[in-house]
């Protein structure tokens, strides 16, 4: 018998919205991340206001990023991130079409996968100045790939990125 108990890790978690009330559905996702179990928050980043990315024929986005400590294992966090968008209403008609809210499991600890559900660290991480703007905000030592936030984003279009609200 095993008897060692899980470890905590650092996940950090981005969020996105472009319908309604931008900032107050990311502020109602963060409240529900803060109430999941063996969760806590330990980091926010700014609400970034920035372009639509993907899709481009839709409206704006409110962005942001959260680090969180979690007992939670991977899959458990994924699946309680879409729990919360359900919660909210989240409705998945079109790839990179508009959301109330889109969470995404960016890390998770050391941990790297790739299954069918879940690939971590995000794939698209370094493709992603939404992403990565406020996560360097929160965590600018953190390494994907070898590469800081800010390395990262050395390579990407920031323009019409820009800090909108405290989280």
């Amino acid at each position: 018998m095993n008897s060692r108990l899980p470890a905590r890790s650092r996940a950090f978690i981005a969020l996105g919205s472009n319908i309604a009330d931008k900032v107050r559905h990311l502020r109602t996702a963060v409240e529900m991340i803060g109430q999941l179990p063996e969760t806590s928050i330990v980091a926010r980043s700014t609400i970034w206001r920035t372009p639509p990315w993907g899709k481009l024929d839709q409206d704006w986005f409110a962005n942001a990023v959260v680090g969180v400590d979690t007992m939670l294992a991977p899959l458990a966090l994924l699946d309680a991130c879409l729990g919360i968008e359900a919660a909210m209403g989240r409705v998945r008609n079109e790839r990179w079409g508009p959301r109330t809210i889109d969470l995404d499991l960016l890390i998770h600890g050391e941990n790297a996968m790739k299954t069918e559900r879940l690939i971590l660290p995000h794939p698209a991480i370094a493709q992603r100045a939404f992403v990565l703007m406020p996560l360097h905000e929160i965590a600018p030592e953190l390494r994907i790939g070898g590469q800081t936030p800010a390395d990262l984003l050395t390579a990407l279009d920031t323009a019409g990125i820009e800090k909108m609200a405290a989280l």
